[in-house]
């Protein structure tokens, strides 16, 4: 009997530590449910909507490139559930990242696919993620719980600078918890930045005109966009600077008239950028602007001239072709 009692009062013991140790798991687990993520809420103004963060996003979405890469760039992969509207493969840095999350569609995805991945975040880098009439606008996604963040470039508040693109990879840190890898990443920005700008120092700036696409007139890059501080910064001038929008139509006459030493063309879509050239140099309204004469393109991808990770890249590579003198 002394034995029996022995055993029966060890086993008591170990019901109650299970007990006691099940009781202070869930209360840890309650706890830590209950409480905030440290440096949480967040509150953010993107483009009209505020929305309070209690704590970082667990289920993001990404969609067009820059938006992906912003998120990439940050190391924010495993937050992901879903990505998609690639115009190019993804930097080779990223890539082993970006393979890790799914590809939702090709293009945008559907209301419904977009639901079914279960987001709690959707982040777009065109106004076109949040169509109202496919169904994608900011307030659907909300009234499904799903908040959202639109590139500081669609909507902004004065012209579109590096001050705006380290604004944009801030924002997104700040929503996820993670400033510290904003930080680091501004800072090789501004390497590179730095490089190119003692390398140019002293060059006489080239005229550039952008010829992103048109046949009737030109689609071409104004003074508000990111693509005209490419331009200053690259060691040129944005002969358009004037137009006040990201992006404005031109007509051929305006084009051959602001004579450009350069035409920079943006690659992307159906026409490759040696299919622009050879229309730009078949043009007759054109045959006297200095660069057609001369044959002087430079050429960028359309990822690179948006208010992304790419924008300080896009700098140097096109500083390289104004001036590869400095750069020899």
């Amino acid at each position: 009997m002394p034995w029996a009692r022995r055993i029966r009062h060890a086993a008591l013991l170990l019901v109650a530590v299970f007990l006691v140790g099940g009781c202070g798991s869930a209360a840890e687990d309650a706890a830590e449910e209950s409480s905030a993520a440290p440096g949480f809420p967040v509150t953010v103004t993107n483009c009209g909507v505020t929305t309070t963060y209690e704590r970082p996003p667990r289920r993001a979405v990404s969609l067009n490139q820059h938006a992906t890469e912003v998120m990439l760039a940050l190391g924010l992969e495993r937050s992901m559930v879903g990505t998609g509207f690639l115009d190019d493969r993804v930097l080779p840095e990223f890539q082993a990242a970006y393979d890790r999350v799914k590809v939702l569609s090709k293009e945008y995805p559907s209301f419904e696919a977009l639901l079914a991945a279960e987001p709690d975040f959707v982040y777009g880098g065109w106004v076109s993620t949040f169509d109202e009439k496919e169904g994608r606008g900011r307030p659907a996604l909300r009234k499904a719980g799903i908040d959202t963040h639109l590139n500081i470039e669609e909507c902004p508040k004065g012209p579109v600078t590096m001050a705006t693109v380290e604004e944009e990879i801030r924002t997104i840190a700040k929503i996820f918890g993670v400033p510290d890898r904003a930080e680091q990443r501004i800072a090789a920005l501004r390497a590179v930045l730095n490089q190119v700008k003692s390398k140019v120092a002293g060059t006489t700036p080239a005229k550039v005109a952008v010829y992103d696409s048109g046949e009737r007139t030109v689609l071409t890059a104004g003074g508000a966009g990111i693509g005209n501080e490419i331009i200053r910064m690259a060691g040129g001038t944005n002969v358009f600077a004037d137009v006040r929008k990201a992006y404005g139509d031109v007509s051929f006459e305006q084009f051959a008239e602001r004579a450009p030493d350069v035409v920079l063309i943006y690659d992307y879509g159906d026409q490759t950028a040696d299919q622009k050239k050879r229309f730009l140099l078949a043009s007759p309204a054109l045959k006297d602007v200095p660069a057609i004469r001369n044959r002087r393109f430079a050429v960028l991808p359309l990822s690179s001239t948006v208010t992304g990770v790419r924008a300080a890249g896009a700098v140097d590579a096109l500083a390289r072709q104004l001036h590869p003198d400095r750069f020899a």
